[in-house]
């Protein structure tokens, strides 16, 4: 079963893999492969990106992300770094509509991206509610094909280390998917408290 519904040539498949596993450069066909390809190369990345510190936070954009996302999975899918073209939604909610995606990221950079110097004058409370609000955010505009939550996770990190914290441990979010789907849900109609919750829990976590 599909992860999510995608109207457009970008839902096209591997041949061969029974329509789990996304057309890809590595003619891949099994999931369990392609999750242990992506999370290599996810890795790497994790590692090229938190090893330069916080020196260039100043700087971070849109096209930043869209560079992450193509060091990630450029050897993977033809679209890698570029914002998905098809509409998606996940249990019959919709994300940003393809076309609205590159405004919307516009307002992302400016609200979110450009705040990063000055996260770690924040209070706790307050970092926590802009980490949450970024997040879901992000998660709503969903800009690629695949791999938006790692790349809000990582993204998340990076505001977490300009914050003076250290990258966080996601494993609660992981075995608590449903509450975090329902979190992210909320923040669509404003409502970031639930997701503040799971910020909190990992963000503290590292203290």
């Amino acid at each position: 079963m599909a992860k999510y519904s995608v109207q457009g040539t970008e839902g096209s498949y591997q041949a061969g893999s029974n329509g789990l596993v996304l057309a890809n450069k590595l003619a891949i066909t099994l999931p369990e492969e392609m999750n242990e390809a992506e999370t290599h190369l996810l890795s790497l990345l994790y590692s090229e990106v938190l090893s330069s510190g916080t020196k260039d936070l100043a700087n971070l954009s849109v096209s930043e992300l869209q560079y992450w996302h193509y060091a990630w999975l450029g050897e993977v899918y033809d679209w890698a770094g570029q914002f998905r073209t098809v509409n998606m939604s996940k249990d019959d909610f919709a994300f940003c509509g393809a076309k609205f995606i590159e405004p919307h990221l516009v307002l992302f950079e400016d609200k979110y991206l450009k705040q990063l110097p000055y996260l770690s004058a924040l209070s706790t409370e307050k970092l926590v509610a802009f980490l949450a609000e970024s997040h879901v955010e992000f998660i709503l505009i969903h800009p690629f094909r695949e791999g938006n939550g790692r790349i809000a996770r990582l993204l998340l990190d990076v505001m977490a280390c300009a914050a003076g914290y250290a990258p966080l441990d996601y494993s609660l979010w992981l075995q608590n998917k449903e509450y975090y789907f329902k979190s992210i849900q909320a923040g669509a109609g404003g409502s970031y408290e639930y997701m503040e919750k799971l910020v909190k829990d990992v963000l503290l976590s590292e203290l």
